[in-house]
């Protein structure tokens, strides 16, 4: 919770109390969604913020700003007391941003023998929109036949 976090995204796919994405994009503007200005993770994470609460803490797609189709970076994780950073420069449209919410206390054993906690942990996985193939307005996921599908995700640790 005390990394900071960057994504250069102004949107974000809203889910509803299921967690199934509704196919509405919500502005991340004046909301605790909003990382286009570096900041912790765990600052707004228990924020009384609907969206918030029916995943409890971070677990959204924010679709990224493009300039162009190329590789961009689209997003800095930084931890001030380790000194480590890792960028991100992806060729997808999403961004999936995972906080850890499920993640079940001392259930999940891990690297010399630490039991990973709720929240002790992060994802930023690069892809489609969720349930793209449902939603018109978000980006096509279907490959046709002879179609090659290539796409690239760079972690750089700096």
């Amino acid at each position: 919770m005390e990394q900071n976090l960057y994504i250069n995204a102004n949107k974000f796919v809203e889910v509803d109390d299921e967690l199934i994405p509704t196919g509405n994009l919500i502005d991340v503007e004046n909301t605790p969604m909003d990382f286009r200005v570096s900041k912790k993770i765990g600052l707004d994470i228990n924020n009384n913020y609907e969206q918030l609460k029916f995943t409890g803490g971070y677990d959204h797609c924010y679709v990224i700003n493009k300039k162009h189709s190329g590789i961009e970076k689209i997003a800095i994780l930084s931890d001030e007391k380790s000194g480590r950073t890792m960028e991100v420069f992806t060729d997808s449209v999403g961004v999936q941003f995972y906080a850890g919410n499920f993640i079940e206390n001392n259930k999940v054993l891990g690297k010399d023998n630490h039991f990973y906690k709720n929240r002790s942990g992060i994802c930023l996985e690069t892809g489609f929109l969720p349930d793209s193939i449902n939603n018109k307005n978000f980006p096509s996921p279907i490959l046709k036949a002879n179609d090659v599908y290539n796409t690239t995700t760079i972690y750089k640790f700096v």
